[in-house]
């Protein structure tokens, strides 16, 4: 079982740093923290990147769906002018790049597959390619809102840890049928919008032996924190843990 700290930098640091680049992940461990999450797609040509939307429009200087261009024409990309409100040389980093870092820092990663609707199978088969160069490594956990990813992983990698992400009980699951998805799974992990957490719903999960984690649109702070490790909850993604004892 993996042993996750208290905070997990979210996509790094996201409020202190363009997120899911090498500036964020790398600002995460110069702050001390132990683990960071990124999110992980494809490009047209196959090369897993790290990056959240589907499209490149919010966080680089160019509009238009990632899975249309070859990462030789994404990593021209400025990926913090939109953070820093000018030009900078910040680009998109490959899984590799990060994997690179984090093995030599000892720096744990959850992988968070991202849908890649139409691509998932795409999606992982590259994931794993990247994770074969790095088999020495085995500070990580793949997590991911979509089942089906999660799923095609578990073929490749059965050994390994997932964790499954749930935003909500109204489109898809119940609470229950979420937990007897990790469980058929093996799955040690669920992790939850903390708009979600109260107590009842953490007892339930931990009934299940199951590892939480949580996560929120906006930073979660100190005192909100401890209320929820109070309540149960393993690890916060962090947007800025400025204020925590690292």
């Amino acid at each position: 079982m993996l042993n996750l700290p208290k905070l997990i930098g979210h996509r790094g640091v996201k409020n202190l740093a363009p997120e899911n680049t090498l500036d964020s992940i790398e600002l995460a461990h110069k702050l001390g923290l132990k683990w960071i999450e990124v999110d992980v797609k494809i490009t047209k040509d196959k090369i897993p990147i790290v990056l959240h939307d589907d499209s490149l429009d919010r966080t680089t200087n160019f509009k238009g769906l990632t899975i249309d261009f070859l990462y030789e024409e994404i990593k021209k990309l400025d990926a913090g002018s939109f953070f820093y409100n000018h030009k900078t040389n910040i680009f998109i980093p490959t899984l590799e790049n990060i994997f690179n870092f984090c093995s030599k820092q000892d720096m744990g990663i959850n992988i968070e597959l991202k849908p890649n609707q139409g691509f998932e199978i795409d999606n992982v088969k590259a994931i794993a390619k990247v994770v074969n160069k790095y088999k020495n490594f085995n500070n990580f956990y793949f997590s991911s809102f979509d089942l089906k990813s999660l799923n095609e992983m578990k073929k490749i990698f059965p050994d390994f840890h997932y964790g499954l992400l749930v935003d909500n009980f109204e489109n898809a699951y119940s609470l229950e049928e979420y937990l007897k998805i990790c469980e058929n799974n093996k799955f040690f992990n669920f992790g939850l919008n903390k708009k979600l957490i109260n107590s009842e719903i953490i007892n339930k999960i931990k009934k299940n032996n199951l590892i939480i984690t949580t996560y929120s649109e906006n930073n979660i702070e100190l005192i909100e924190a401890n209320d929820l490790w109070k309540l149960g909850v393993t690890s916060i993604f962090i947007d800025d843990p400025s204020l925590f004892e690292l």
